[in-house]
């Protein structure tokens, strides 16, 4: 395992090993003791999966206690990292990622962060490990082309939810 601090504070870039032969390959996804080692203590409560087909957009979603461990389970997608924290001097930077299933990169998001992804493959899953329990009226939402961060996307016109438009 390879841990990288990224352009955004509190942001990792986590490189996971796996173990590859003729009929695949085998990974580890998460040790609390070996990210201890790497000086990751957090604990987390809950994980979450989204499956979703390729041009769908989720996000920029946040909240100000939850810190996330994102990773690509099955295809690819296109990972923004936005620090949403008002009261920071670097609010509104972010920060993009690839990550999918042949890479195995994870990030790790530190509250007051929000995240959104784009779906580059034909269908991807998203999984992330959260530190606290889901709270919708604890979240914040920004669209996902809000001129204020100048987020610079792979396309144009995604397919969103309501939530997202």
């Amino acid at each position: 395992m390879k841990v990288t601090k990224t352009e955004l504070d509190g942001v990792l870039l986590i490189e996971l090993e796996a173990f590859e032969d003729h009929r695949g390959y085998y990974i580890e996804t998460y040790n609390e003791k070996l990210y201890a080692e790497h000086g990751i203590n957090v604990r987390f409560v809950q994980d979450d999966v989204s499956v979703s087909r390729k041009n769908v957009l989720r996000g920029i979603h946040g909240d100000s206690e939850t810190w996330k461990l994102i990773s690509c389970l099955h295809g690819e997608f296109y990972l923004v990292v936005v620090n949403c924290d008002t009261s920071s001097r670097g609010f509104g930077k972010w920060q993009s990622f690839l990550l999918s299933d042949r890479n195995r990169f994870q990030v790790l998001a530190p509250p007051k962060h929000g995240n959104a992804h784009l779906v580059l493959s034909d269908n991807a899953i998203f999984h992330y490990k959260q530190t606290t329990y889901y709270n919708r009226e604890k979240q914040f939402t920004y669209k996902w082309n809000d001129p204020k961060f100048k987020i610079s996307w792979p396309m144009r016109d995604p397919i969103l939810s309501k939530r997202d438009e």
